[in-house]
């Protein structure tokens, strides 16, 4: 093999690892599904679909938030922590959810140690 075409293969390969980590960069955290959709309800923040991307609008004061496609889904995630912050409980089993009020909106079962650790964890309770 001639120096021609390794330098070839090192540049394909250089760009190859580029392009993987960029799109791990760009992955939003994992998630235990049933229990993110069922506080995700009560949230204040809404995706919603427009030509240039995506928006997180907060419904109740109606902002909008328009990051990149690249930090869409990372930003997404924080507005979402700090609510969780402020608004989430958990008590034995359950998930107690606030309102701005303080005063308790719904709660939601935690089926299992994994769904638990991973409010725990998410939402920095």
């Amino acid at each position: 093999m001639n120096a021609k075409k390794g330098i070839f293969i090192g540049v394909i390969f250089a760009f190859l690892v580029l392009g993987f980590v960029s799109m791990q960069r760009a992955m939003p955290e994992a998630k235990e599904e049933r229990i993110y959709k069922e506080i995700t309800l009560y949230s204040p923040y809404r995706v919603e679909k427009r030509m240039g991307g995506l928006t997180i609008v907060n419904k109740e004061t109606g902002t909008k938030e328009k990051p990149s496609a690249a930090e869409f889904y990372h930003r997404l995630d924080e507005v979402q922590k700090e609510w969780g912050k402020t608004h989430l409980k958990i008590e034995n089993n359950t998930v107690e959810i606030f309102g701005d009020n303080n005063l308790s909106v719904a709660k939601i079962f935690i089926e299992n140690n994994k769904e638990k650790e991973f409010v725990k964890s998410f939402y920095g309770i």
